[in-house]
């Protein structure tokens, strides 16, 4: 099987490593010698944090990505993130370090669905949450993260209508926050649907003084209880300057290694999903391994490829969105 056919089946390079490789003094060899940045979202694995030239979240990932001046991006995340970097790049080179990191969200608005729904509502305007494929930011008019969508919606004229998509949650909470009436795609993610209100509820009884910290893309029944509703972002900075010393964080547990890091004396609890697990992982982002990041670098794949023609539709709404957060600080 020749590397190609075991990329499309596989889904990363599967090669063989010596043991006694150290991985991170190979990995910063391979980024100087080929003028590469690793770009990784906060719900990596521990080790490819620690040797990410930026960690962050979707809005700060894309800021990123627009002005590297790398040659290769190495994108360590999911699918929907590096099409991104390539939408906003097109002519670097862009990596990911296994093509099956996808997105339940993403999967959840399939673009030929979504251009019929869209159909049904053609006196409004288009805003997708960039955890969607480049297909369907073709078909926008602004994209959005979690961090700057309320700011979005309230950028725009009170009676211009609106379709948000394709997370319900975070539709929801941005109409509750902005009191503008939007129409919902019905999508989620996987991850951040199952928290268990019942096991929070146990686990606040058990901890009476930690805060609960919510990503909004949590169902309502979770963040009526938080503390603070932010993106993973907000959720960081909020934990770090907050006086409080324990927190129940409801979003992916890959967070709480950067929360820990910066707050060495605080005690941060995953919250508990309705399931036997006892953590809140998301299945495509802990797909990336060091072992896959070492070997994508090395062999330069898989490589991310986006088509001209959807380059140029779904450039233009992530650009909107980044000159409205430049002109709003965000």
């Amino acid at each position: 099987m020749d590397t190609l056919d075991e990329l499309n089946v596989k889904g990363f390079v599967d090669e063989y490593i010596d043991p006694t490789l150290d991985l991170f003094e190979e990995i910063e060899r391979l980024k100087k010698q080929k003028n590469a940045v690793i770009l990784a979202h906060y719900y990596q694995e521990p080790d490819i944090q620690d040797i990410a030239d930026y960690i962050g979240d979707s809005l700060g990932l894309s800021q990123q990505a627009a002005k590297t001046d790398a040659d290769i991006i190495v994108f360590a995340g999911v699918h929907f993130m590096a099409e991104t970097a390539k939408i906003l790049s097109p002519q670097k080179k862009v990596l990911l370090p296994d093509l099956k990191a996808g997105c339940s969200l993403a999967d959840s608005c399939p673009p030929h669905l979504f251009r019929k729904f869209k159909e049904n509502y053609p006196d409004h305007l288009v805003i997708t949450y960039v955890n969607c494929t480049a297909e369907l930011k073709a078909l926008s008019d602004i994209v959005c993260t979690s961090s700057n969508a309320v700011q979005i919606v309230e950028s725009l004229p009170k009676d211009q209508k609106i379709i948000f998509g394709p997370d319900k949650n975070l539709g929801a909470y941005v109409a509750k926050k902005t009191g503008r009436d939007l129409v919902l795609w019905n999508g989620a993610c996987m991850v951040h649907e199952i928290f268990s209100r019942e096991k929070i509820t146990k686990l606040k009884e058990r901890h009476p003084n930690a805060k609960l910290l919510a990503h909004p893309e949590c169902e309502d029944v979770i963040l009526k209880m938080a503390d603070y509703i932010g993106s993973t972002t907000g959720l960081l900075k909020y934990a770090t300057k907050s006086p409080e010393k324990e927190f129940i964080v409801a979003t992916e547990s890959g967070i709480i290694h950067q929360m820990q890091k910066d707050n060495p004396d605080k005690i941060f609890i995953p919250a508990p999903p309705n399931n036997q697990c006892a953590c809140n992982d998301c299945p495509h982002m802990k797909r990336n391994t060091l072992e896959k990041l070492y070997l994508c670098i090395k062999n330069e794949m898989p490589e991310i490829t986006v088509p001209e023609h959807i380059i140029e539709k779904a450039v233009k709404p992530i650009e909107r969105m980044l000159n409205i957060s430049a002109r709003l600080g965000l």
